[in-house]
């Protein structure tokens, strides 16, 4: 996921995808811990990919306490 194709959501959608990156993040960390995982690779990815999303909510928040201030 690139940082141009998360900017381009909504707010709701954000939240939505915050949600479903944690979940993966959970499932991969079991599956890690079980040896079950095939690729190890894919804990960095989904961790870098929710502070993409988080950093782009932040973002987007301070843009509207910029506009109402």
């Amino acid at each position: 996921m690139k940082a141009t194709e998360v900017r381009g959501l909504s707010q709701n959608e954000l939240n939505d995808r915050l949600v479903g990156l944690k979940k993966d993040l959970f499932f991969l960390r079991m599956q890690h811990a079980t040896n079950q995982l095939d690729n190890p690779l894919r804990i960095a990815q989904v961790r870098k990919d929710i502070a993409r999303v988080k950093t782009v909510i932040r973002q987007k928040e301070l843009e509207e306490l910029g506009g109402k201030a």
